[in-house]
């Protein structure tokens, strides 16, 4: 039941998509013109799967919303990856405060579905994980400073916390929770129609801390590499490519890099759809993962 009512929240985002984009607009007239929207489409980003502003796996630099430096944004999404022996959903909510500082919080469900059975945790058993984020912005501006060589950036934290103590302590985790810094910078070359971003993240967590952290192979916390790249093919629709690359802690289990390919499209400023097809590669001793990552986003 619990589930059924969560998905039906992501299909009542995904039904305003039908609304007329007018009406839909009247929904956020409470929020001052001068607070709001002073960005250009799509270069806040999108939510990422732990709730940030980015692509789907990359974290960029951006702030999430279209505030501008003296405004307000934020947003919604919910997100679903279905993948040959697991899904994973994601929904959470994120503000922008004056283009500067970014607050985020999410929770995800890693269900294992028939696969539980096959590992000896259950059928659908599922791992919740709850993130809480904050980023921001060091210097420069990814679109008034496109014209320059300076990209934007930004550092900051996500605190992980996951449901499955036990479970992690019986495959070789060492926590149930975790800390992770990052430093970001995204370019966007506007004449060029390109947006590139790069991230530094210092993590142990396994599978982004869906198995929690650290393990019997190693504990210690180790930068990881999270690239995004992105064509503008219209104002509102953009392609690319992503790749992050991840720890290998445990050793019942290798982990392995993750890739997406996406595209974005922004019915406006209040409503995206991103949509991909993902690899992720070896999960818990099941290899190929590889499917469909959908993505609904609301906000202003």
């Amino acid at each position: 039941m619990a589930r059924s009512l969560k998905w039906l929240t992501v299909w009542a985002v995904g039904a305003l998509c039908l609304l007329p984009q007018a009406a839909f607009a009247q929904a956020f007239d409470w929020v001052p013109e001068s607070r709001t929207g002073g960005k250009l489409l799509l270069t806040g980003g999108v939510s990422t799967l732990e709730g940030s502003g980015g692509g789907g796996l990359a974290t960029w630099a951006t702030t999430t919303g279209y505030g501008a430096e003296d405004g307000i944004g934020g947003n919604v999404h919910a997100t679903w990856v279905n993948l040959p022996d697991y899904e994973l959903r994601s929904w959470g909510a994120a503000v922008g405060l004056w283009d500067r500082v970014e607050l985020s919080v999410a929770r995800q469900e890693f269900d294992t579905g028939d696969t539980g059975a096959a590992l000896g945790l259950g059928q659908g058993f599922t791992f919740t994980q709850d993130i809480v984020g904050v980023k921001v912005r060091l210097l420069g501006d990814a679109v008034y400073d496109q014209a320059g060589w300076m990209p934007q950036v930004a550092v900051g934290l996500q605190h992980k916390s996951n449901d499955q103590g036990a479970i992690i302590t019986a495959v070789g985790g060492k926590d149930d929770e975790g800390t992770e810094a990052y430093v970001a910078a995204t370019k966007l070359f506007l004449a060029q129609s390109l947006l590139v971003s790069g991230t530094v993240r210092w993590t142990d967590a396994n599978q982004t801390g869906l198995l929690g952290f650290g393990g019997d192979r190693n504990d210690d916390l180790e930068p990881q590499f999270e690239g995004s790249v992105g064509y503008l093919l219209s104002r509102n629709l953009v392609v690319g490519a992503e790749v992050r690359t991840k720890p290998d802690n445990l050793g019942f289990a290798g982990e392995d890099d993750w890739l997406n390919v996406y595209a974005a499209w922004a019915i406006n400023k209040h409503l995206s759809v991103t949509a991909a097809w993902v690899d992720l590669g070896s999960i818990a001793t099941f290899e190929n993962q590889r499917g469909l990552y959908l993505s609904l986003q609301a906000g202003f």
